[in-house]
């Protein structure tokens, strides 16, 4: 089920699942804001990868192919969607897990909180599924016509957002990799992140 708050306040308090005997917690970062800086090469990494588009596809093309104007309007146009990242991440919970979403209090920020295991697969899946909002329009500007610079700006933008906002789902993903086994389901509880193994 997903509920939508205007605001949160207290992440623990719609992170507190139950914890079974047979969970571990992963060691993650103690802050999201110390968490945001470990993962801060990945973001770097999704900024370069769309940078380094945009000078090919002038070169391939021989023209001017965006409109700055239309840059900004796409990237405003991905900030709006940030809610949509978000239930992005919740409808891949089971219908029986209660999802909030909604605002970080004096943030920018927008969550998606649950306390519920899942498969690591689907845990992967609810990660990394927001990209579809990068990704989509990455494509679409790497295909577009060249001579279509509103098109292309507005797209380049919200690929710009859509594939840089979720460098944290992406470090969230490369540590269960690491220090989780396949058959292990995945939790957030409180500010931390378990894995759930068979016994």
């Amino acid at each position: 089920m997903i509920k939508f708050k205007f605001t949160i306040e207290n992440i623990e308090k719609y992170q507190t699942g139950t914890l079974s005997e047979n969970v571990l917690k992963i060691e993650t970062p103690k802050s999201i804001d110390e968490m945001m800086k470990k993962a801060f090469p990945i973001a770097l990494i999704l900024c370069a990868t769309l940078f380094i588009s945009m000078p090919i596809k002038i070169l391939l093309s021989r023209a001017v192919i965006v409109s700055p104007v239309f840059v900004l309007v796409g990237f405003l146009i991905g900030f709006a969607l940030l809610i949509v990242h978000e239930w992005l991440h919740a409808v891949v919970y089971p219908k029986k897990a209660v999802v909030t979403i909604g605002r970080l209090k004096g943030k920018i920020q927008f969550v998606a909180l649950a306390s519920y295991p899942i498969k690591r697969s689907r845990f992967i899946l609810m990660s990394l599924l927001p990209f579809a909002l990068g990704i989509i329009p990455f494509i679409v500007f790497l295909i577009g016509p060249a001579e279509s610079t509103a098109l292309n700006g507005v797209m380049f933008g919200m690929a710009c957002m859509g594939m840089v906002s979720p460098y944290p789902d992406v470090y969230n993903v490369m540590t269960v990799l690491k220090k989780t086994e396949k058959n292990d389901e995945i939790m957030f509880y409180k500010d931390d992140l378990y894995r759930v193994f068979k016994i």
